[in-house]
């Protein structure tokens, strides 16, 4: 305990003294508390994976601004929790270097992802598996320019040396962290054909774990994984996924996976805690280790894992960090200019109509001329019979005018993705087409849309896929594996099961097919041609994207019209019924939509059906978001019936005005409204009512001034009715009429819709 000499206050008053004693009072305990808070110390681990180019908050394929994820953004949450706990070790789990034009950078001086790597001071970088896309020159030209330590310990060089350090020791207040970095052994499939890795060997990353949990023992204090692996095996493959890791390896206290694109906070497996943060910088996961120390000894005393979003719960984003920025500017103006080089004109017609009904991509359920211009790229250079390819976005879109690099990039987003040919039979296509028509799902009548499988929606990549040099239909009605069609070559004869015949597709996806619970499993094809062989077009020259560049600007002579081919349909399903009409009006209108995952992630799981039974919940669901009475459809037995009756019902109100068809728009930057107070539903009874006019009224010829600070303008009478606009303070909207509930029913760029009377004043 400290002492207060009272030698030193001699001749000072008693009453000093006493109050000396009481503000040295709580520090006589001090050394006591601060020796039991010097027993804990909390390391917190940062990890990142599967960044694929992100440095910025900006779409380069797009060339817009794009929030959702980016290493400015995360470096804004870093500075937090390092200000939190300044013993924070940052990592990253790989697929850093590829993607959203990262690869344009290759042969420049400098990559932007390590800038900004080193600016964010990481510790460690586990290489993924599309760190060797581009050969393993290019990986150690970029690598070399990391300031932390690149790991990759189950990769070796042909003299059994390790490629890369199995692991790093960190050390942060005097507990040392062994840091063990895998890669997914996948890359031996994703790189074949390839000489990508041609000099070193790929081996078992549980196996490998083991040696390098030995070699660390007694060296730390404790070991976490930072593998570029999903939590479960890939393809059915063991020693795939960080599961078979962590039952392998109890020694881990935690393991920081990625590779699958999937957000999982926390999960435990054989006491292993286990985290991945999505994917393209949307998340940051955070694995806290709290230590006791006792004596020389250290224990983990608890451990907890989160992640850490750029988007917050209130749908605002991430702040992006204003310094980096300012470093990584040359970077993003090199990647716009590349983006915005002009290589055609289109002319004609668009290349992908929009959607019919909102939620349902046409690019995925109808033959577009967008699909029909890459068929007709991949078959005028590989001299392939039949090709086949995927648009992995629903959103696609190129229309008449300028064709700039970024359009093609856009539209077909696997950046590597390349004209691989093969030597099949008739068998092997038509089993290789059941298995793509197996990502719809089967019809019945009454079905009014085509709908998605879910699992297949979910998938990592699209697996929807389209094949030119046939014509085809995909019949619905019949059962999985025998949906496809009138199934004919080009020129009219008939696909024979033993015919032989070449097919150009990408060589990711036949190393699938052929994969253990693939659509061809165990069948070895022979490998005819590759775009990307020095013989072709070369690695960078041979990819889709490049060809369809190439193809615009020396075939074409830079002016592209396309023509529709006619290759392939849908059919099974009902597009002719009268109720279907208005299903498109009520999905578009937001009073319906299509069924959805139930995070919302997932679109058009499940088609919407005109003959089953309605239930009054849905009756009373719907009839609530069009403004219209419930009671008005008492004995309506099919939803077909009462979809006629709420869309004729809702229009006769004025709710169903100016119902139109979606049009794609242009992405623009994210702007977030001000909060505004929405108001509660009104009850009869409780009427409340504009400042002018009485309730229920026509009041035609009025306007009434927006009084809120920000105002929602919804599609129906009530505060659950769609948001179509939000408009700020001072707006003057023309007043078509009230009603009895305070409800103001207005037009708004020359459509109906309705405000609260509450938050406007009617001009006289």
């Amino acid at each position: 305990m400290r002492k207060i000499s009272t030698k030193r206050f001699a001749g000072w008053p008693l009453s000093f003294l006493l109050c000396a004693s009481i503000l040295f009072a709580p520090f006589a305990s001090t050394p006591v508390q601060a020796a039991e808070a010097d027993k804990e110390t909390k390391i917190t681990l940062l990890g990142t994976s599967d960044i694929h180019g992100r440095f910025m908050p900006w779409d380069y394929a797009l060339d817009g601004p794009n929030p959702t994820g980016s290493m400015t953004q995360l470096y804004t949450i870093v500075k937090k929790v390092r200000a939190e706990n300044p013993n924070t070790i940052l990592l990253d789990a790989g697929d850093m270097i590829q993607d959203n034009s990262a690869e344009l950078f290759n042969d420049q001086p400098q990559s932007p992802m390590m800038v900004a790597m080193n600016e964010m001071k990481y510790d460690a970088w586990v290489m993924g598996n599309h760190e060797f896309n581009f050969g393993l020159d290019v990986l150690e030209k970029i690598s070399s320019q990391f300031n932390g330590q690149p790991l990759v310990g189950n990769i070796f060089k042909e003299n059994g040396d390790r490629y890369m350090p199995a692991y790093t020791i960190i050390e942060k207040d005097g507990i040392k962290v062994g840091v063990i970095g895998m890669n997914t052994p996948m890359i031996t499939e994703f790189e074949k054909g390839t000489d990508h890795l041609d000099g070193i060997i790929v081996k078992d990353p549980v196996e490998e774990t083991k040696k390098a949990i030995a070699e660390l023992k007694g060296k730390v204090d404790v070991m976490v994984g930072l593998m570029h692996m999903g939590l479960d095996n890939e393809n059915g493959n063991p020693g795939t996924g960080v599961t078979d890791i962590a039952n392998a390896n109890p020694e881990l206290a935690a393991i920081f996976a990625g590779h699958m694109h999937t957000l999982i906070e926390s999960q435990t497996v054989n006491g292993v805690l286990i985290s991945e943060p999505n994917k393209y910088g949307s998340h940051i996961s955070r694995i806290d280790l709290t230590f006791e120390k006792d004596g020389d000894k250290v224990v983990l005393k608890s451990k907890e894992a989160q992640a850490l979003a750029v988007k917050a719960a209130d749908g605002t984003y991430e702040v992006s960090d204003p310094a980096l920025e300012e470093t990584l500017h040359p970077f993003h103006e090199f990647a716009r200019a590349d983006a915005n080089i002009e290589v055609a004109e289109l002319k004609g017609t668009n290349l992908v109509p929009a959607d019919e009904i909102k939620g349902i991509p046409a690019v995925q359920i109808q033959e577009t001329p967008l699909s029909d211009f890459f068929t007709e790229v991949m078959l005028h250079y590989s001299d392939a019979d039949v090709v086949a390819h995927q648009i992995d976005n629903d959103k696609a879109k190129l229309d008449v005018g300028p064709i700039k690099k970024k359009d093609i990039a856009f539209n077909y987003q696997y950046t590597f993705g390349e004209v691989t040919v093969y030597e099949v039979t008739g068998r092997d296509l038509m089993d290789y087409m059941e298995w793509s028509a197996g990502y719809f799902n089967s019809t019945r009548p009454g079905d009014v849309t085509v709908s998605f499988d879910p699992k297949r929606r979910a998938s990592k990549y699209s697996t929807d896929d389209f094949f030119g040099g046939v014509t085809y239909e995909i019949d619905l009605t019949k059962p999985y594996g025998s949906r496809i069609t009138n199934l004919k070559y080009s020129d009219g004869s008939v696909v024979k099961e033993d015919d032989t015949l070449k097919l150009g597709m990408n060589a990711y996806r036949m190393e699938a097919l052929i994969a253990k619970g693939g659509a061809m499993e165990g069948r070895k094809f022979k490998q005819l041609w590759s775009s990307k062989d020095a013989s072709a077009f070369g690695e960078i020259q041979g990819t889709i994207r490049n060809l369809s560049i190439a193809y615009l600007k020396d075939v074409m002579k830079g002016v592209y019209e396309p023509k529709i081919q006619h290759n392939w349909k849908i059919t099974g399903v009902d597009l002719t019924a009268p109720e279907r009409a208005d299903v498109v009006e009520l999905v578009n209108d937001g009073i319906m939509s299509v069924p959805t995952t139930e995070d919302g992630k997932y679109t058009n799981i499940a088609s919407i059906n005109i003959l089953d039974a309605v239930t009054q919940e849905e009756i009373d669901t719907l009839s609530a978001k069009a403004g219209v009475s419930a009671a008005q459809f008492a004995g309506v037995k099919t939803k077909g019936a009462f979809y006629q009756q709420l869309n004729k019902a809702r229009k006769s109100s004025g709710n169903g005005e100016g119902a139109t068809t979606p049009t794609p728009e242009k992405p623009t930057t994210p702007t977030v409204p001000k909060p505004t107070p929405t108001p509660g539903t009104s009850k009869p009874g409780k009427p409340s009512t504009p400042s002018t006019g009485k309730p229920g009224t026509v009041i035609k010829g009025k306007q009434a001034k927006v009084t809120a600070a920000y105002l929602n303008v919804r599609a129906g009478a009530s505060s659950k009715a769609k948001v179509v606009a939000a408009v700020p303070k001072g707006t003057v909207l023309e007043v078509i009429s009230t009603d009895k509930y305070g409800w103001v029913k207005v037009k708004l760029d020359g459509r109906v819709a309705f405000v609260y009377g509450k938050y406007v004043s009617i001009l006289k």
